[in-house]
C-alpha cells in the first residue's frame, strides 16, 4: 500500500509538471470567458464618463464667476481614496447607506454664539465674583445641533499685516467700544471698516501725539528691566485688552501675547482681537483658575483692567503669581496708579485711591515681589527667580502661606485659593527655579528644562528631537500637498487641537501666523507647560465642550488623533460642529486619524457644507493613518444655499 501510494503521488506530480496542450487550451479558454462576462455584468466594453477632478474646490468668495481656489497642489498628491464597499457576495442584498444628515444653519440670532459663555445661560449662575461669566457649557440636550452662520456681509479678513490696523465692519459689527472709548481712540468707525489708531506702528503726523501716549502706556520690553534684554521676553499675558493693541504692538517684537477678555458689556473685545490677527481667548478672573500651567509667561500686563487685586485676600494677584514664570514681570496701568494726577478724572477720592494702591503693594509685598519702578501712569514689579528667602519670610509673613499636595498645572475648572504656588526646589538662591530658558528663537528648538529634568514621565530629551523632526517632516508635506500654504498670507490664525509638544506650531513659526495650541484634558495635559517653554501658546481644552472663542477665530485647524482619542467619550459630529462654528468661510481643516475613522468622519462632514476627501500618509499608501483634508464652504445668512 505504502509503495502504491507512492507511486500514485509521484504520478500526480509527474502530471502536474508536464500539463498537455490540450489542458492548457482549455484553462485559456475558461479565463477569457470569465472575464468578457465579468466585464458585461458590470456595464458592458462603452467608454465611461470621463474621471472627476480630485481637487477640493470652495465656493467664490464674492460672487458665482469668481474662480475657485483648488485645496490640493496636484504636483505630488495621490487621487482621493474611496473606501467604499462596490460589491457584494452572490446571492446576498446590498444593504443601503443610511441616509445622509444634512445639518441645517442656525438661526440668525446664533451668528456670534458662544456654547460656554452664553449670555441668556449665564444668567442662571451667582453674580457674585463675576462667577456667571466663567465657563458654562450646555447639556446634552441645550447643545446646538445645527451650523452656525456668519452675519450678512460677511468678508474674509484682511490679510496680516494690514489686519493689524483694519477690520471689516460687517464681520463685527458693534460700535459700543466706538462710543464708549471714543476719547482714548483706541477704535473707530470708517465708512466699512473699523480702523485702529491705537495699534498702529507708523502713524501720519496728525496722529504722532497719539502714538506716544500709547507708547508711555504700554512700554517696551527693554524698558522694563536694564539687566533683561528683550529677546528674554517671549510669551506676554494681557488681561481686559480692549481691541488688542499691546499685543499687536508686541509682536514686531518677537514678544506673542495672549489677550485675555470675559464677553461683557465691552461687546466684541476678544473677537476685535481675532479679526485683526492677534491671539486672544474669552475668559475672566472669577472663582477657576486660569486654563493655563503654573510657571507660563514671561510678563503679566493690566491697563485699566478694574480688576480688584486688592480683594479676597489677594485671590487674583496670587492666580497671576502662579502662571508667571521666576522672574517674569507683572506691569499695571491704569487706576489706582499715578492717582495724584488723575485722581479728578477717574472720580474717586484721594483716600479711595490711596488705600487701594497701598493694599495692591502690601498683596505684591507678600508674594514676595520686587517693586522695579513707577514712572507716570506705570508701576512694574518682578516675580523672585526661586522662592528661598520667600519661604524663609513666612515665618514673619502668614499670609498667604504657600499651597500644598495642590497640582501647580491643574488649571481646568480648578478653583483658585488663597496660597502662593511654590516655584520647583532651587539650592542657589541665584539659581532660576526649574531651570533658565534659552534666549528667543534658541528655546524653540531646545530640549525645555521639564523635560530636562524629568519632570515629564516617560518623556526623555530623544524623544523631544524626534518629535520636533517628524513634525518638520508632516509641515512640509502638508505645504506640498496644500496649495494654500503656498501663499504667504493666506493663513494667519491657527488651531491645533492636539498639540502635543507643541512641534506643529514649531514647524510653522518662520511664517507670519501664530498658532494656538490645545492640549486635551483627556490625555496628557502635562505637555502644555512644555509649549510654553519653548515660546509658543496655547490652552486646556476638552473638545466635548465648545471652545472659549467666537466663531469664525481660525483659518485652518489642525487634528492630530483627536478622534482617536474621544473615542466613546462624546458624539463625533458635537466635536465636528464646534470645528465649523470656530472655522472661517473658506477655512481649512486637517484630520490625521485612522482611516476607519476618517471614513465615518468625512460621512458627517459631506452634509456640514465641507468639501472633503481623504489622501495618503506621508509614508505611504500601506500606512492606516490618512488625511482628511477639509475646505468650508462660503456662505453667510441670507444665503440662498440657507
Amino acid at each position: 500500500m505504502a509503495m502504491g501510494a507512492a507511486a500514485t503521488k509521484l504520478h500526480l506530480s509527474s502530471f502536474a509538471r508536464r500539463p498537455t496542450l490540450h489542458q492548457l487550451a482549455a484553462v485559456a479558454v475558461l479565463c477569457s470567458l470569465s472575464y468578457l462576462a465579468g466585464v458585461w455584468h458590470h456595464g458592458g466594453l462603452t467608454a465611461g464618463p470621463p474621471s472627476s477632478s480630485v481637487s477640493i474646490a470652495t465656493t467664490a468668495s464674492v460672487t458665482c464667476a469668481s474662480p475657485a481656489p483648488a485645496l490640493l497642489n496636484r504636483g505630488g498628491a495621490s487621487p482621493p481614496l474611496d473606501f467604499r464597499a462596490h460589491h457584494t457576495a452572490e446571492g446576498a442584498e446590498a444593504v443601503s447607506a443610511p441616509a445622509q444628515r444634512v445639518y441645517e444653519a442656525c438661526p440668525a440670532k446664533y451668528s456670534e454664539y458662544t456654547p460656554c459663555e452664553d449670555v441668556e445661560r449665564s444668567l442662571r449662575f451667582p453674580r457674585d465674583r463675576l462667577m456667571y461669566r466663567e465657563r458654562h457649557c450646555p447639556s446634552d440636550g441645550e447643545r446646538l445641533r445645527c451650523l452656525v452662520p456668519a452675519p450678512r456681509g460677511y468678508r474674509n479678513p484682511f490679510p496680516w499685516p494690514a489686519s493689524r490696523d483694519v477690520a471689516w465692519f460687517a464681520n463685527v459689527p458693534h460700535k459700543e467700544l466706538t462710543v464708549e472709548k471714543a476719547v482714548q481712540n483706541w477704535i473707530r468707525v470708517d465708512g466699512d471698516k473699523f480702523r485702529f489708531p491705537g495699534g498702529r506702528h507708523h502713524v501720519p503726523a496728525r496722529r504722532q501725539r497719539l502714538h506716544r501716549r500709547h507708547r508711555q502706556a504700554h512700554p517696551a520690553p527693554r524698558r522694563i528691566h536694564p539687566d533683561r534684554p528683550r529677546h528674554r521676553l517671549r510669551g506676554n499675558f494681557d488681561l481686559a485688552i480692549l481691541v488688542a493693541s499691546w499685543g499687536a504692538y508686541l509682536l514686531s517684537r518677537n514678544i506673542l501675547a495672549m489677550s485675555f477678555a470675559p464677553r461683557d458689556s465691552h461687546e466684541a473685545q476678544v473677537q476685535f482681537a481675532l479679526e485683526r490677527g492677534v491671539p486672544a481667548m474669552i475668559g475672566v478672573l472669577a472663582s477657576n483658575r486660569l486654563t493655563y500651567p503654573a510657571r507660563a509667561f514671561d510678563m503679566a500686563h493690566c491697563s485699566r483692567c478694574l480688576i480688584p487685586w486688592q480683594l479676597y485676600d489677594g485671590l487674583y494677584l496670587i492666580e497671576v503669581d502662579r502662571i508667571l514664570r521666576p522672574g517674569g514681570y507683572w506691569i499695571l496701568s491704569g487706576p489706582p496708579i499715578n492717582w495724584k494726577k488723575h485722581w479728578k478724572g477717574w472720580q474717586r477720592t484721594k483716600e479711595d485711591l490711596n488705600a487701594e494702591q497701598q493694599a495692591i503693594e502690601a498683596v505684591a509685598k507678600s508674594l514676595c515681589w520686587k517693586k522695579i519702578k513707577e514712572v507716570g501712569d506705570i508701576a512694574i514689579w518682578q516675580k523672585p527667580t526661586n522662592h528661598i528667602h520667600c519661604k524663609a519670610s513666612r515665618k514673619l509673613i502668614k499670609s498667604p502661606p504657600f499651597c500644598w499636595n495642590k497640582n501647580p498645572d491643574a488649571a481646568w475648572y480648578d478653583k483658585m485659593e488663597a496660597c502662593i504656588t511654590p516655584l520647583p526646589q532651587a539650592s542657589d538662591i541665584k539659581e532660576v527655579a526649574g531651570g533658565e530658558l534659552k534666549k528667543w528663537p534658541q528655546r524653540l528648538t531646545a530640549v525645555p528644562p521639564r523635560i530636562a529634568s524629568g519632570s515629564i514621565e516617560g518623556v526623555t530629551d530623544e524623544m523631544f528631537k524626534e518629535d520636533t523632526k517628524l513634525w518638520k517632516k508632516r509641515v512640509g508635506h502638508y505645504k506640498s500637498v496644500i496649495t494654500q500654504f503656498g501663499q504667504k498670507d493666506r493663513y494667519r490664525n491657527l488651531l491645533d487641537m492636539n498639540a502635543h509638544f507643541g512641534g506643529f506650531a514649531a514647524a510653522l513659526v518662520g511664517d507670519p501666523m501664530w498658532v494656538m495650541n490645545m492640549v486635551p484634558t483627556v490625555g496628557n495635559s502635562t505637555t502644555l507647560g512644555v509649549v510654553f517653554e519653548r515660546g509658543l501658546i496655547g490652552n486646556y481644552q476638552d473638545w466635548c465642550e465648545g471652545m472659549s472663542t467666537y466663531p469664525r477665530t481660525y483659518d485652518l485647524i489642525h487634528a492630530d488623533s483627536v478622534f482617536s482619542l474621544y473615542k466613546d467619550r462624546c458624539e463625533m459630529d458635537t466635536i465636528l460642529l464646534e470645528m465649523d462654528r470656530i472655522l472661517r468661510p473658506e477655512g481649512t481643516v486637517i484630520i490625521r486619524d485612522d482611516v476607519d475613522l476618517l471614513v465615518k468622519i468625512k460621512s458627517i462632514a459631506d452634509g456640514m457644507r465641507w468639501n472633503s476627501q481623504i489622501v495618503d500618509h506621508e509614508d505611504g499608501p500601506l500606512v492606516r493613518e490618512k488625511l482628511l483634508l477639509v475646505v468650508k464652504t462660503y456662505w453667510t445668512l441670507g444665503d440662498e444655499k440657507q
